[in-house]
């Protein structure tokens, strides 16, 4: 046998055995299963949709609730300029004790085609004062309160009207509710 021939062969097997177990692996964790908790950081970069709602949170103490939530035609709260589209969610905490543990879910549905998709969110290191609230942003940002979003959502996709339903979660309170809306239309112009 021709040791010549042979090298290239085995260093293209052994390069197709990497691909293939780096693909594997890629897709072994990426995948989000029924009931599996994501959690991510401001700026980290993935989300994949879920096939249910994973919060288990059934607590009845009032504490937690959803003050605006919007998907266009937004405006900062701090500067008061307008802002790109994006999932904007104000959470409002009216207990006497920082609210932790907070975990959002919002499912989006094409009122067209009634296709729907949900996504779930650990916000790992969000924490709601005591008497006050926190705004948090789905747009792949980088900055503190920026959580990933899927860019290939139907939120970014579809050019009907999707409809939100949002939840939030935090340790020791009820879930909190809210709808926000996209209209008709895809590729907006910046605000």
């Amino acid at each position: 046998m021709n040791t010549k021939n042979l090298i290239p062969f085995v260093a293209a097997m052994v390069l197709t055995a990497g691909v293939l177990t780096g693909c594997q692996a890629a897709t072994g964790t990426a995948l989000a299963t029924p009931g599996a908790s994501a959690s991510a950081t401001p700026g980290s970069n993935s989300v994949l949709p879920v096939a249910s709602n994973p919060i288990s949170n059934t607590s009845t103490a009032p504490g937690l609730s959803i003050a605006s939530a919007a998907v266009e035609d937004l405006v900062d709260p701090a500067t008061g300029k307008a802002m790109d589209d994006r999932l904007q969610i104000t959470l409002t905490n009216s207990t006497s004790t920082p609210l932790t543990n907070v975990e959002i879910y919002y499912q989006m549905t094409d009122v067209t085609t009634q296709q729907s998709e949900g996504y779930y969110m650990a916000l790992d290191d969000v924490t709601i004062p005591a008497q006050d609230e926190t705004t948090v942003y789905f747009d792949n940002g980088t900055e503190p309160g920026h959580f990933p979003e899927n860019t290939f959502s139907l939120y970014r996709t579809s050019t009907n009207q999707v409809d939100f339903v949002i939840q939030a979660s935090a340790d020791g309170v009820q879930v909190a509710t809210a709808n926000a809306s996209k209209g008709a239309g895809t590729d907006e112009q910046p605000d």
